[in-house]
């Protein structure tokens, strides 16, 4: 008889035990064979939530909304390479398994993809400016790493990190016009 579904642990829930045995990030997703290759984390081939789990499909996701005008390429860049950066200085840092996590890792993973392409552009609660976009997208995926990292208790990190970027939209926006003001 054929399965309809499963429950289970996510990678991240898998990555967030680990923190508390002691064992290495990407050594416990190895225990778990190929399920949790780069190869299978980017097409999608892991259990996870509905909508997280294929980052090709993410990326056309992405495609879609930039080519329409509804998504600010400039978020989705800056939402990725922040988060990169910051999980490449927690790769650095080091001090304990969840840290160690190679930086692919933290992008493949989660909601990280889908958050910063489908809700970090919001075009109402985001950032209006094209600096302010650049700044709004590198924060929401700079906390969103120190979140997951930090916190294991919560290993996510997304949502709460656009929710925090959305208070501040307003307050970036404000200081990018004053300074442009101020420029000219």
């Amino acid at each position: 008889i054929a399965v309809d579904g499963f429950s289970g642990a996510t990678p991240l829930g898998l990555l967030a035990a680990t923190v508390e045995s002691g064992q290495s990030a990407v050594g416990a997703l190895a225990e778990y064979g190929n399920t949790y290759s780069l190869s299978n984390l980017f097409m999608g081939f892991h259990p996870g939530s509905i909508g997280e789990t294929s980052i090709l499909m993410i990326l056309l996701g992405a495609v879609i909304l930039i080519a329409t005008g509804v998504g600010s390429w400039r978020i989705i860049l800056s939402g990725f390479v922040g988060a990169y950066a910051m999980a490449g200085l927690m790769y650095l840092i080091g001090a304990n398994p969840y840290f160690a996590m190679d930086p692919l890792y933290h992008l493949l993973i989660g909601g990280l993809a889908f958050g910063v392409v489908f809700m970090a552009t919001d075009p109402v609660t985001a950032s209006q400016t094209n600096t302010g976009k650049w700044i709004y997208g590198t924060l929401i995926g700079v906390l969103t790493i120190i979140i997951r990292v930090l916190n294991p208790a919560y290993p996510e990190g997304i949502m709460l990190a656009i929710l925090f970027m959305n208070v501040f939209a307003p307050l970036i926006d404000y200081y990018v016009v004053g300074a442009n003001k101020k420029r000219r």
